[in-house]
């Protein structure tokens, strides 16, 4: 053990050495590892940052929640029973009380409806092409709405359905500008008064879309005064919160129970309803950003093969260059393993060297990045800083071996006539 130790010690002084007494020569090889480390991870990275932010967007829209509509949100369905979908009948009011009554597993039950192209009006200010979300009692308890100033709205005001509004960020620096405190103010939604009691903490702009910063919040039961919201052009839905120890699949077989019932199905008869989740979407997402990543590991392949061709010239070159010194540590009793070991502790120490200075660049490109996106942040993760780490390692070992065994295998005798 005190041997192994020593020679990885030497291997790494020696390799330091290396480097400093052939500055030029060790800056052009580990170039390569450099730039083949900056094209896989720099790739890596932004793919994983995507994703990561597409998946905080989905988790935003409710974690442990099961959605109920009449088509399913799965691509390869939906294709193959579209007929079949357009003839179902939408949810309604009524099933989403059935389900709030008589389920057991539900921490939560919402059905909501979305009202598209709707204008809103302060005084001289105006926001058309507004989405309105009406929505039950319950809204915030499922979906992520952190409030900036005011309030939810109270039972009684969402079971009355009183005229009050909580608005989306963006909506409300729109409407009321220059700093103007919007709570207790009045607006028209579609020509109809309404007092605003909150505004939206700001999400920001995302790859999916813009959250709730442009959307506005009324009490379920007052739209329903003016509008069908169990028309297919609000886009009826129902969603499910299971409590904390219930699975979603316990969940729905409760839930389905209580629409087949509703809706006077029998046995025989298939469900004219979907359970969604956002797992659906978060599938098709890893299968996408699988082959992405592939892509990276193909592309930036060539640049690491250049890199490795690189380090194994220089291995070549340190091996010719210690021909004589080889000689005389076989011949003082050095074993073939030990020179092999040294040989390629120097390698990977080489490569180690480059897949920093990759990794150093790839984390300065994406801060930089980030001063221009608003859109998602790049970071630089862990997983990426390993796995740059050790492609590093791999191809130290993979470049050095071959220069290596040479060296191990030479005659003590004629080694030391080199």
């Amino acid at each position: 053990m005190f041997i192994f130790f020593r020679i990885l010690t030497e291997g790494v002084w020696l390799a330091i050495q290396e480097l400093w007494s052939n500055k030029l020569r060790s800056m052009l090889s580990l170039l390569g590892i450099t730039i083949g480390i900056f094209c896989v991870i720099s790739v890596l990275a932004v793919i994983d940052s995507l994703e990561r932010n597409i998946k905080l967007s989905f988790e935003s829209m409710g974690e442990n929640v099961v959605y109920i509509t009449k088509e399913s949100w799965d691509f390869s369905k939906l294709q193959a029973k579209w007929f079949d979908y357009i003839r179902r009948p939408e949810v309604s009011y009524k099933e989403y009380k059935a389900i709030q009554e008589q389920s057991e597993l539900a921490e939560a039950v919402v059905t909501r409806s979305f009202l598209p192209n709707k204008t809103l009006i302060h005084k001289n200010n105006r926001v058309e092409s507004v989405i309105v979300v009406a929505g039950t009692h319950g809204l915030q308890e499922i979906f992520d709405m952190t409030l900036e100033n005011g309030r939810y709205f109270s039972q009684e005001e969402s079971h009355i359905g009183q005229n009050k509004v909580i608005l989306g960020a963006n909506i409300a620096e729109k409407l009321f500008p220059y700093g103007s405190f919007p709570i207790g103010k009045d607006i028209k939604v579609s020509g109809r008064k309404m007092k605003v009691i909150g505004v939206l903490e700001k999400e920001g702009e995302s790859v999916l879309s813009d959250g709730m910063d442009d959307f506005a919040i009324v009490p379920y039961h007052y739209m329903r005064k003016y509008v069908d919201v169990n028309s297919r052009e609000v886009n009826p839905i129902i969603a499910i919160k299971a409590k904390p120890d219930i699975s979603t699949t316990l969940l729905e077989d409760e839930v389905r129970g209580i629409m087949r019932a509703k809706r006077k199905l029998k046995p025989s008869e298939e469900d004219n309803f979907e359970f969604n989740q956002m797992t659906i979407f978060t599938k098709y997402l890893d299968i996408f950003f699988s082959s992405l990543n592939w892509s990276a590991f193909i592309i930036g392949g060539f640049a690491i093969l250049v890199g490795g061709f690189g380090i194994a010239n220089i291995m070549f070159v340190t091996v010719k260059e210690r021909t004589k010194l080889i000689g005389i540590k076989k011949s003082l009793g050095a074993k073939q393993f030990y020179i092999l070991f040294e040989f390629l502790i120097e390698s990977v120490m080489l490569t180690l060297i480059g897949g920093f200075c990759g990794l150093l660049s790839v984390y300065l490109v994406l801060q930089l990045g980030n001063q221009f996106l608003d859109t998602f942040e790049l970071v630089l993760g862990m997983n990426n800083i390993i796995w740059g780490m050790a492609i590093s390692i791999v191809i130290g070992i993979v470049a050095g071996f071959i220069p290596a065994w040479t060296g191990s295998r030479l005659d003590p005798v004629e080694a030391m006539r080199h």
